[in-house]
């Protein structure tokens, strides 16, 4: 499967769902957007992409921000999206919000809608308050769409969300393995495109994607990686890593495992049972509260995919993620685990990236024993 062209004609596939099906296209920011209640509607979600591109236009409109952010001004005034009917902003990063606020206000046209999801999940009030805000956006994506949202309809999409999730958690499972037969990058290209495509035509392509993946052999053996940190766009940070002899194996990005990690248990009420699901989901640092349950995630996953060292990708102008860091720093070096951070803006430094990337592998290679032959007779 071809995943990464799968991403890079993702505008394309969306114009021909729009000509195939009549329907409306909604994007979306943030991963916690409640997919289920646009697609019972009849609605295609998308996840907006950034391109790590030259932008001239967007510090017109948003000075200051993160790149992905700007870029995804710059993406909407070039006109790159206009088949996108209607976007909607789910309360999280600052700098994504104030992107929404650009676009909707050079396309007035556009359906818009603010979803109000509490940053303190744990809270007692927390799941009364998003099955609120889910109502409210039920009403108006009834009225957008002029179609009745029916139980019916959202005990589909519900089927539809959490089969997706058991497919993409079917393969990550694979990842556990000592050499796995799928590497990291096309992993994250299979997720991307999983954002940005109809749910029921991807569950499609995962059941063939899982057989072909067990007709494999398994690629050579490798340092493992665990890749946590900002939002990531494409796979070239994975295909770095694999270049200089490292496979990621698992991570814990926003749109990476945690966008499937955790399911929705159906129930009579369903709108309650979808904010059940994105509030008990795995935590964004700005989601996180005192309980500080996202380090705890994270050194869960770098035992269960017995990983070699994690790398730190942080986003520049990330805020979330550079308060939260010192409780993630406090708990690999904990759990002795070995970890590597630098920050990303616009484009990925090559030469520099590599070459601390490929410094901090052969310190771990080191204290690898299966990839050092510790097991191997020495002749002298």
């Amino acid at each position: 499967m071809d995943f990464k062209k799968m991403v890079a004609d993702r505008h394309a596939y969306a114009e021909a769902w729009k000509k195939r099906t009549g329907g409306k296209i909604v994007g979306y920011f943030e991963t916690y957007f409640p997919e289920e209640i646009a697609y019972a509607a009849g609605v295609l979600p998308v996840r907006l992409l950034a391109e790590h591109e030259q932008d001239l236009i967007s510090d017109k409109w948003i000075y200051g921000s993160c790149y992905p952010a700007k870029d995804m001004v710059n993406q909407f005034l070039l006109g790159r999206m206009d088949y996108i009917d209607g976007l909607v902003n789910v309360e999280g990063c600052q700098w994504i919000f104030n992107a929404y606020e650009v676009i909707t206000n050079n396309r007035p046209e556009l359906f818009k809608h603010y979803l109000f999801l509490p940053d303190y999940t744990e809270s007692k009030t927390s799941k009364d308050a998003l099955r609120s805000e889910l109502d409210v956006f039920k009403t108006k994506m009834e009225e957008w769409t002029g179609n009745k949202i029916t139980d019916d309809a959202l005990d589909n999409a519900i089927e539809v969300y959490n089969k997706n999730r058991f497919l993409l958690r079917r393969i990550c499972e694979l990842r556990r393995a000592d050499r796995p037969v799928i590497l990291g990058s096309e992993f994250m290209n299979m997720l991307l495109a999983d954002q940005v495509m109809d749910k029921a035509e991807m569950n499609e392509i995962l059941e063939k994607f899982i057989a072909e993946l067990e007709q494999r052999e398994p690629y050579k053996d490798m340092i493992r990686v665990m890749l946590i940190g900002s939002e990531t766009w494409n796979s070239e940070l994975e295909e770095m890593i694999e270049s200089l002899g490292g496979n990621v194996v698992i991570d814990e990005l926003d749109n990476g495992t945690s966008y499937f990690w955790n399911t929705i248990y159906p129930q009579k009420d369903r709108l309650m049972a979808i904010s059940l699901r994105y509030l008990g989901r795995p935590r964004q640092p700005i989601k996180e509260s005192n309980w500080r349950r996202r380090p705890d995630h994270i050194a869960q996953l770098a035992e269960d995919y017995h990983i070699d060292g994690v790398i730190i990708g942080k986003q520049i102008y990330c805020h979330p993620h550079g308060t939260d860091n010192y409780a993630v720093w406090k708990i690999l070096r904990e759990r002795y685990v070995p970890y590597h951070y630098f920050e990303r803006d616009v484009f990925l430094p090559r030469e520099e990236t590599e070459l601390r990337i490929e410094a901090f592998f052969n310190m771990l290679r080191a204290g690898i024993t299966r990839l050092v032959g510790w097991h191997k007779k020495v002749e002298i």
